[in-house]
């Protein structure tokens, strides 16, 4: 048994010819289908330069074990859960690496309904079975397996279908006269993009698209697009300004995350993007439940509760947003790290609806984003994530519990632990992945208050 590395919680990602190369993406393939036993697959690949090789090899995997095989192209992961779940399919892989380096690749796995593939929802079977077989290939190909036997091949596109079913979250006769600035970061995000634009000029919607660093391009002649970065966003924000455009609109590699900036040029934090995206929804579906992470609740809580919403929380994480979203039937699911879910998307993570949305009410408010955005920081101001290495996580969390607890109004262990007093709150957890813990602080309506307690959480935390 030979062990494969490239295997994480969520998805599989790796450096190229150490943790990641076509022999093993062949072996995921083969494992993925003897675990899965699907009839048809879809696959799709970002921009990267290795990504066409990669999938090539998977789709070599596949057919190998009799699974006929739908290869949607250069694509974003979104747009192959849309596949997935728009052809009825068993199944679809993305070969990506999002925001990793460029000499990084990876794969996203989804089953029947685009439903995830985890570390508890069968990765670590997939992984076993990878592991356990290795194959003697020519040209690609096992040549054990017989040509009548293996799966078949096929090049389509469900893009024209993906473009309306975004569409369909919007109202055309809403929108009245807006110039966004796009930046696609030379990744996956362009041709959808492109697709869009088209669409606007059908709809007669009055939206100009200015686009920035729009032709893929794998080598990322301005850097992997990783707009979380502070670094990567001055392009964007500047951009913005130049142009004079009512918001601007970045997008990470494979496009399932977009990050937003107002008419100022200034990063919009993905926290209030979530209380803005429960508005939009709750305007359109009354009523409706929203499900919503621990690390930072107060402004998501009032404007659903304020717009006739149940708010429901539960753990950071996309798999646990869309199984809590599956038990509620929520109509919309939102992490402040940019990740939003839709229940009419199969639950998935999509790139394109958020923005979509936030410019539909931008019209239908009238008016500039600072605005509506700068209302709900005056009312919960927040710290953003603050990534503290620690040597032993559990210990530090406990510690800090024990210290901040018994003054509380509220404990909460939904993701790690969440104190809540009177005017401020804080949620602190354990990374799942490296020595780190990450801290998250608001206030109701106090920015010095919140940096106040921030700056003395991290002293206390530096000091155990």
């Amino acid at each position: 048994m030979s062990e494969i590395t490239c295997f994480k919680a969520y998805d599989i990602r790796g450096q190229l010819g150490t943790q990641l190369d076509e022999d093993i993406a062949y072996r995921i393939a083969r494992a993925f289908a003897q675990w899965l036993k699907p009839d048809r697959i879809v696959l799709g690949g970002d921009v990267r330069d290795t990504s066409e090789a990669l999938k090539a090899a998977l789709a070599n995997g596949l057919r190998d074990e009799g699974v006929n095989v739908l290869d949607l192209g250069l694509v974003g992961t979104e747009e192959v859960y849309f596949a997935t779940f728009h052809l009825g399919v068993e199944g679809g892989i993305e070969v990506t690496a999002s925001h990793n380096p460029i000499d990084y690749n990876g794969l996203k796995l989804v089953r029947e309904g685009s439903r995830p593939i985890s570390a508890d929802s069968g990765l670590v079977e997939i992984r076993a079975l990878a592991e356990a077989h290795v194959y003697e290939l020519v040209d690609g190909r096992d040549p054990s397996v017989p040509a009548d036997q293996r799966g078949t091949y096929e090049r389509v596109s469900t893009r024209e279908a993906y473009i309306q079913h975004v569409l369909g979250y919007i109202e055309p006769a809403n929108f009245t006269p807006l110039k966004l600035l796009v930046n696609a970061g030379n990744g996956t995000a362009g041709p959808a993009i492109d697709a869009l634009e088209a669409a606007f000029k059908q709809l007669k919607l009055p939206v100009e698209l200015i686009k920035i660093c729009h032709e893929p391009n794998g080598s990322f002649p301005n850097g992997i697009p990783n707009p979380i970065l502070v670094e990567n966003r001055s392009l964007t924000s500047n951009a913005v300004l130049e142009h004079k455009a009512d918001m601007g609109i970045a997008w990470d590699g494979d496009f399932d995350r977009c990050f937003l900036f107002d008419e100022r040029g200034r990063f919009i934090e993905g926290y209030y993007i979530v209380g803005l995206l429960a508005e939009a929804f709750l305007q359109k579906e009354p009523g409706a439940r929203i499900v919503h992470d621990p690390r930072l609740v107060w402004n998501t809580v009032e404007q659903v509760e304020e717009n006739g919403g149940v708010a429901v929380q539960t753990k950071a994480g996309h798999a646990f947003i869309k199984d809590r979203m599956r038990q509620e039937d929520a109509a919309y699911g939102g992490e402040m790290s940019a990740h939003h879910y839709f229940r009419n998307f199969a639950y998935c993570d999509s790139g394109m609806i958020p923005w979509l949305l936030v410019a539909e009410l931008l019209c239908v408010k009238g008016k500039p984003m600072s605005e509506l955005v700068d209302e709900r920081i005056a009312r919960f101001p927040s710290s953003g994530e603050i990534n503290l290495t620690v040597s032993d996580a559990p210990a530090v969390l406990d510690a800090i519990e024990g210290r901040y607890a018994p003054d509380a109004l509220e404990v909460d262990h939904t993701d790690g632990v969440s104190i809540c007093f009177a005017d401020w709150r804080f949620n602190l957890r354990a990374s799942n992945t490296e020595p780190v813990i990450r801290l998250n602080v608001e206030s109701r309506g106090d920015q010095a208050l919140m940096e106040r307690e921030t700056a003395r959480l991290v002293e206390v935390i530096g000091g155990l």
